[in-house]
Parts: structure tokens; sequence; C-alpha cells
């Protein structure tokens, strides 16, 4: 059944780091330059269906396409300078929960986000 809703929330449960020499890529009309992936996947929070958001990490001089989201495949996205790569990995690796959110009524506002934490609450000091 397709999510009737036009966007879509998961926590995110895993990861996968790709790392590429070189790898050029056609999004929709955009050929862009991949350096590196995280894929990161999960389950949803309204259907505990598996959901998948594809991170590409771009070379400085690629293009960048707009973010991909396909709800029907509960699948999505995003495009980020190589530069971004080992912050974001920093994030899924020390924080928790994370959640992804597929956004099909404004693709551009598709994300990874944490959740509300007190200032100074290191991981072991904060039960939620």
């Amino acid at each position: 059944m397709a999510n009737e809703l036009p966007f879509a929330g998961f926590e995110l449960k895993e990861y996968m780091v790709i790392f590429r020499q070189s790898e050029e890529r056609n999004f929709g009309g955009v050929v862009a330059n991949i350096r590196g992936l995280v894929r990161c996947t999960g389950v949803g929070v309204q259907d505990d269906a598996k959901y998948q958001l594809d991170v590409f990490f771009l070379a400085d001089y690629s293009d960048v396409p707009e973010p991909q989201v396909d709800l029907e495949n509960k699948s999505g996205a995003l495009f980020l300078p190589m530069s971004d790569m080992f912050t974001f990995v920093d994030v899924l690796r020390n924080e928790k929960p994370i959640y992804g959110h597929l956004r099909g009524d404004n693709p551009q506002l598709t994300s990874v986000t944490t959740t509300n934490e007190p200032i100074g609450a290191g991981d072991e000091d904060y039960e939620g």
C-alpha cells in the first residue's frame, strides 16, 4: 500500500559508508560526481515498513541534483558536499535516536534529524 501522506518519517537503524574514486550518475538530467555515499535504512514511525535514504557526497566541482523522494518505494536521496561526509557520519555514530524525513510535498525539506537534547548532555548522561 502506497503512503497516502505526502511525507514519511522513519527511525534510522543502520547505515553503510561507501567511498568512491569518482562515479558519475545522472539524477533527473543532472550529472553528479559522487565521491561518497552513506546509505541510511530504518523503520517507519507510522507503518513499521523499511525505508532508505541515500546521502550522496559530491566532489567540489560536481553539479548538485535536487533531492529525490519516492514515497511509493519508501526511498530518497540527498546531495551534500564531500566536506560534510565526516560530520554526517559522526552524527550517525554518536546520536540516538536519529530520524529520516522523506518529504514528497517539498523534497528540499527531506532531512536527517536528531531529537531535542538538553545543552551539555553527553550521550551517557541523557536518558530521554
